[in-house]
């Protein structure tokens, strides 16, 4: 029977006393019905070159085994031992720093052979004496793994090969891509070709991010391979990716490419860590999850997210349940705690686990107890759910390494490490979050992205012309686009395309511009928009927009003495579809005001929900095609609201619900019906 996996980390290695036994029954209580093990000490496995110890793992498989919990088994790669470092001091990633220091995780070269030679040593002697076991039920390979800024000489003369590879050794012509006659960074010999750590080109540093990502991409794949070799046909392989990390998880990785990597896995696994307590928003549950599940359009695993975590994450009473059905209701089949106890000593002392220091039971322990049982007793309806949105943000890693060189805020030179596509990818997919506009989210140059109806398309700066013809093409054809200001401005190098703003797109957005400028004391007009208050002010970035077609309506200008006469926000007919184009930067609650007004429209309207945040609505189909909605209360406040199912069934307490019978949603808590749409 398919199931929703519910578990943890389980760190036997970690643990002050011998616990194993306690810790077993204790999960079993809590419903817990997986364990993840062995990711993380290579050293303890090998403790000096070449002798191995596996019991510690082989116990825990037996005992869990023994108690009908599955296991899966992540390789040890991500933390090297202190004699391989010591001995092959070149498995430490050379960084624009420098050499990286022993001492934390992830400092290793990817792309070294010695450190390569020795991982798939501990991989291979792991998987012997593992891969066979019958609590196995899958492999995680790596953890978290990105490129840790290596660039030393050996991944510079690599990538010199992938140019010349690109550009069929030709020299003019990537010359001309990237404009290196620019400050005399012209290359006219290939062993010329300098180290492009200090790179001021804008091109060659953007195509170096890319080749590093794809060292990433060929690092996970070269470990799915060595795992396939000892996986079972009923075994599965995935990865947990995480994400920009603004002490929490909250953007696009720069340092990997999401998309192209999960396409190696069977599933697509993500860690997502989140504000808590009182600004727990679920906003970034929605959007991790929007990208997982998307990757390979199927539910995804959760391998990590917070129990108590840290003392401002440590969760109100209710939160934990909230924030697991969520990810259901998002599409995972996995939720997955980070973990298990809380460590008593080193960098995560205070990185905190379903049991804090004392292993006793606890309020947060008690309420996981409540979420495992509840998903033992409902995973025959929820396991499998299916989600099917109409609606598709575009993001790209090209464009967030662009956006990194080229700010559309601050200081124009220099780059900006704070990844500011991330800032404004999250204003504009927190603002449709909080109108409950459920979307997927894909590489701007993945195809699919012709079945939706509607593409949010926010800073395509960086795109090829074959993308952009084709979303004219998906317009014409009947498609609605809404795209921000800076898109379409360069091509796939970074080179500004010349020809007038927009470029290849201001075809079907019916709109062009030659300047952009700082804003000073501006606000939009109310000619379409009722943006009252600061959500009316622009800042950082505008385009002075001019339509270009009859069929291009003004929805907002610029309240402003000298920018006055120029169009803020257009919408063009084109074909059979509509092109928005958003020239400025507003804060997200503007943008909010700017999306609920847009999708006002007849063909769009469907799209709207009747509720907005903190009241948030997910909806989702169950294998046997009953609809099932998800009411999640983000806030402190009851929440009401209306069951719009002809019949249904309140799932968490198994009460029959009328169809337009208000429920209550208490502070912090959930309603999940499942039932016949109506017609």
């Amino acid at each position: 029977m398919e199931k929703i996996w519910f578990g943890t980390a389980y760190y036997r290695e970690y643990l002050p006393e011998e616990r194993l036994e306690k810790d077993i029954a204790m999960m079993k209580a809590a419903g817990i019905n997986y364990v993840r093990i062995a990711e993380s000490t290579w050293s303890t496995y090998e403790p000096q070159e070449g002798e191995f110890d596996f019991s510690s793992v082989i116990t825990v498989l037996d005992r869990m085994h023994a108690n009908d919990i599955s296991v899966i088994i992540g390789t040890p790669t991500y933390a090297v031992p202190a004699w391989l470092a010591k001995r092959y001091p070149e498995v430490l990633a050379t960084t624009p720093q420098g050499q990286n220091k022993y001492g934390p995780r992830q400092k290793m070269d990817i792309a070294s052979p010695v450190y390569r030679y020795y991982a798939e040593r501990i991989i291979r002697q792991l998987l012997e004496a593992t891969a066979a076991h019958p609590a196995v039920i899958g492999f995680q390979v790596d953890n978290e793994t990105k490129y840790y800024e290596t660039s030393g000489h050996h991944i510079q003369v690599a990538f010199v090969k992938s140019l010349r590879k690109k550009f069929n050794d030709d020299l003019a012509s990537l010359n001309r891509a990237f404009g290196l006659d620019y400050w005399s960074n012209r290359v006219d010999a290939w062993e010329d070709f300098p180290s492009v750590e200090g790179t001021i080109n804008a091109s060659l540093g953007a195509e170096f991010k890319a080749f590093q990502r794809q060292l990433v991409t060929d690092f996970l794949s070269w470990q799915v391979e060595l795992v396939k070799q000892y996986r079972s046909a009923s075994q599965f392989i995935t990865h947990n990716f995480d994400f920009d990390w603004r002490n929490w998880s909250f953007g696009l990785r720069a340092e990997v490419d999401h998309f192209a990597t999960s396409r190696l896995l069977d599933v697509t696994g993500v860690d997502v860590y989140h504000p808590g307590q009182s600004r727990l928003t679920g906003a970034e549950i929605a959007f991790t999850g929007d990208i997982a599940r998307t990757t390979k359009d199927q539910n995804y695993f959760v391998l990590e997210t917070q129990a108590q975590a840290f003392k401002d994450w440590t969760p109100y009473p209710g939160q934990l349940r909230l924030q697991a059905f969520s990810h259901i209701a998002n599409g995972a089949s996995m939720v997955g705690y980070w973990h298990w106890h809380s460590i008593h000593n080193a960098w995560e002392t205070y990185w905190k686990g379903l049991l804090s220091h004392d292993l006793l039971p606890n309020p947060v322990y008690d309420e996981a107890c409540g979420i495992g049982n509840s998903l033992e007793r409902l995973s025959p309806v929820l396991a499998g759910l299916t989600k099917s949105n109409r609606v598709a943000m575009l993001v790209s890693n090209r464009c967030l390494t662009a956006v990194d060189w080229h700010p559309w805020r601050g200081h124009q030179f220099g780059g900006d490490k704070a990844h500011q596509y991330n800032d404004f990818f999250r204003s504009w997919y927190d603002a449709l979050y909080r109108l409950n506009i459920e979307l997927d989210i894909l590489d701007a140059d993945d195809p699919r992205a012709l079945r939706y109806d509607v593409l949010i398309v926010p800073l395509l700066y960086a795109a090829s012309d074959e993308l952009l013809i084709r979303l004219n093409t998906f317009v014409e054809r009947g498609g609605h686009i809404i795209y921000s200001f800076k898109s379409g401005f360069a091509d796939e190098n970074l080179q500004v395309r010349t020809a007038l703003q927009p470029g290849i797109i201001g075809e079907a957005c019916g709109v062009s511009y030659q300047l952009f400028v700082e804003p000073d004391d501006v606000r939009l007009s109310q000619e379409t928009f009722r943006l009252e208050g600061d959500v009316g002010c622009v800042t950082d970035w505008m385009e002075l927009l001019q339509p270009t077609s009859a069929e291009t309506e003004v929805l907002a200008r610029y309240e402003h003495p000298y920018w006055g006469k120029y169009a803020a926000i257009t919408r063009n007919t084109y074909g059979e579809g509509s092109a928005t184009y958003i020239g400025c930067n507003l804060s997200s609650e503007g943008m909010e005001h700017i999306f609920s007004g847009l999708l006002a429209t007849p063909a769009l309207t469907p799209l709207r929900s009747d509720y907005a945040f903190p009241l948030i609505v997910r909806k989702a189909k169950t294998k046997m095609q009953q609809t099932v909605i998800f009411l999640l209360n983000y806030s402190s406040t009851p929440q009401q609201a209306k069951n719009p199912l002809l019949r249904a069934t309140s799932l968490l307490n198994n009460h029959a619900v009328e169809q337009g019978e208000t429920l209550d949603i208490a502070s912090w808590d959930l309603c999940i019906l499942c039932g016949e749409e109506a017609l």
